[in-house]
């Protein structure tokens, strides 16, 4: 069976050329780059190529790179970071759509005795810049707001924010996991203080990320232990992974004019054409300002994880907005802070392409898609309901329709 991966968001095929350049390290090139003699200096100076390659793609400067384990101990790491540099602060604002990695660690925080500011988002996922200004206090120890969300690809104006943040002396991070790689991002130009990135969403594998910090910035390291990453990360160096982080980021480079506009070109035929095919469909976030290669689509009166189903068993992977798949009927706390109707958050689908994506993929997924959400809404009482025009007060009010949906 054909398969068409369309969850880029969720992990990225590790390119073929990254794993060569990793292959040597396993192997070969064992030394401890930490090590004074030869053996470990060689790939001690590995390690420095893959920082400066790193810090290329995000045009900083390589001493502002410290390699991490992933985007998560990225995020953990500029919070706690900076709330040991700050004791005395006590309030910390970040967005309701933030991805778990800064909302899970705002929340245990929020248990701790912080105050936590969550900057609720428009329809279009859009914060109100009016409200950030409103709530930054001499208390705020760090604003934290993604730069584009996992599920919508919307787009924040961060450097506007940052610049905004900058205005109160408060430190700023922003999780840009999503967007290293799919967008242009220039540190040198740019008033963010802090930015997580994680491999396994550029084309490099799980298990390694970084923290761009900029030089003057205060921060106490989150992993204590030995004297690596000059001193901001304990941990002997996972240098096979470190080096593949590095190829990926000379990958992002090569391919990011690709992703604007190939990529671009496929996502916005495939989503014009569900539009069209599908009525009672709708795209979740600002179409406008978002990823080049994300779309969130919402199909009233079913749900999420029916429609992943079977798109699986043609060998289409997407992903769903809903947290059906944990055992929860609630649709997703993004949707939920766009305010997507009821009806429809149960029934988003998120395509995420790359640029190992193709016009047969799109095909694929035009042709399979609409007769799974046919097929799905003969089977659905609320569809009945709908068509019929009765009311549908189960659906709304987040009864089970589980039973109806399988059968």
């Amino acid at each position: 069976m054909r398969t068409v991966y369309l969850d880029n968001n969720a992990t990225t095929r590790t390119a073929p050329e990254v794993v060569e350049a990793m292959l040597p390290f396993f192997s070969d090139l064992y030394g401890n780059p930490s090590s004074m003699h030869f053996f470990g200096g060689q790939v001690g100076r590995h390690v420095k190529q893959a920082r400066e390659q790193v810090a290329a793609l995000i045009g900083a400067h390589p001493d502002e790179i410290v390699f991490t384990s992933c985007g998560t101990e990225s995020d953990n790491a500029a919070i706690m970071g900076t709330l040991y540099s700050y004791p005395e602060k006590k309030h910390i604002v970040i967005s309701r759509v933030e991805h778990p990695a800064v909302l899970n660690v705002a929340h245990q925080l929020q248990a701790r005795g912080y105050r936590i500011t969550e900057l609720g988002v428009d329809r279009e996922g859009q914060l109100d810049l009016d409200e950030l200004r409103t709530v930054l206090t001499d208390d705020t120890a760090l604003v934290s707001i993604m730069s584009a969300n996992n599920e919508t690809g919307v787009l924040f104006p961060i450097d506007e924010i940052a610049a905004i943040v900058h205005e109160r002396g408060i430190p700023f991070h922003t999780d840009a996991v999503q967007s290293i790689g799919k967008i242009p991002m220039d540190m040198a130009k740019s008033p963010i203080d802090m930015l997580s990135l994680s491999g396994h969403k550029l084309h490099a594998p799980k298990g390694v990320g970084a923290l761009y910090i900029r030089k003057g910035t205060r921060f106490a390291p989150f992993v204590v232990g030995g004297h690596q990453e000059a001193g901001r990360r304990g941990g002997t160096e996972n240098v096979p992974y470190i080096i593949g982080l590095g190829r990926a980021a000379q990958f992002a480079m090569d391919h990011l004019q690709e992703e604007n506009t190939r990529v671009k070109a496929l996502r916005d035929r495939l989503e014009a054409e569900l539009l069209k095919s599908i009525p009672n469909t709708m795209v979740n976030g600002d179409v406008k300002n978002r990823l080049p290669n994300t779309c969130n689509l919402s199909f009233e009166y079913i749900e999420g994880e029916s429609i992943l189903m079977l798109l699986s068993d043609e060998g289409i992977c997407a992903s769903s907005g809903s947290a059906c798949t944990s055992g929860s009927l609630q649709p997703s706390h993004v949707l939920r802070a766009l305010g997507v109707p009821f009806t429809a958050a149960h029934g988003s689908v998120r395509f995420s392409l790359s640029v190992y994506n193709n016009q047969e993929d799109i095909d694929h997924v035009i042709a399979t898609l609409p007769p799974i959400i046919q097929r799905l809404r003969d089977i659905s009482p609320f569809w009945k309901d709908y068509v019929e025009g009765k009311p549908m007060s189960s659906f709304l009010t987040g009864g089970d329709i589980e039973h109806h949906v399988h059968g």
